[in-house]
């Protein structure tokens, strides 16, 4: 039986961090308007997402859990315009929370807000930012996130170059002391080979992160 508008991507990551090394193999299955992800990671969590284009412009609708924890599932609605965007996603649970988060600006500018709070109507965080692209034969990029609730403010600036037409290097560095970088590779078309690292500059004592990607797509 011949299924003329199925694809199929597998993707596998794996992160180190100290003598902990951390493994996923997450499957992408689209069929027609509905894509379903499923991941599973080392310790037997199995992620499913499944995410349906509907027929309004920009319109998704995304529903998704994690097994074993039920109290993981969500119902997300998402909205993208050239120029905006909308979500609003709510808790699969007795007391669910709801997220509502939106941006809006072009390629070079961009504002946002998250917001976060129950069914109860009980304030739980929010947080506003801005971000700015540069790009040429060199991308610069750099955001500015204000959160209210924790009244700290985390200013990020990265960057990013070809090193060839198949090779891509990025990195970036906040406020706070992350930074992190990685490289990216297409060894073949639609299928990428990606190293990457972090490291906390003010606690070098602690072991930094080294993952390794790798995407393929038939």
């Amino acid at each position: 039986m011949v299924f003329p508008s199925l694809s199929l991507g597998i993707t596998s990551a794996g992160t180190k961090k100290g003598e902990l090394f951390l493994a996923d193999v997450n499957t992408q299955l689209k069929n027609k308007n509905v894509t379903t992800d499923i991941k599973v990671d080392t310790n037997s969590n199995l992620f499913t997402t499944i995410t349906i284009d509907e027929p309004a412009p920009g319109l998704k609708t995304i529903f998704s859990f994690r097994v074993p924890d039920q109290r993981s599932g969500k119902i997300e609605l998402q909205y993208l315009h050239e120029y905006a965007g909308i979500s609003l996603s709510i808790g699969l649970t007795a007391n669910p929370v709801v997220n509502f988060s939106g941006v809006l600006g072009t390629k070079v500018l961009a504002l946002g807000t998250d917001i976060s709070f129950d069914t109860d109507w009980e304030f739980h965080q929010m947080q506003c930012w801005i971000e700015f692209h540069q790009c040429g034969s060199h991308c610069f990029s750099g955001s500015v996130t204000h959160s209210f609730s924790a009244n700290v403010n985390t200013v990020t600036v990265g960057t990013q170059h070809a090193l060839d037409p198949l090779t891509t290097v990025k990195a970036r560095v906040n406020n706070v002391g992350k930074a992190s970088a990685l490289i990216q590779h297409e060894w073949r078309p639609k299928s990428l080979f990606t190293i990457s690292g972090e490291v906390d500059t003010k606690s070098i004592d602690k072991s930094p992160k080294v993952g390794l990607a790798l995407a393929f797509k038939p």
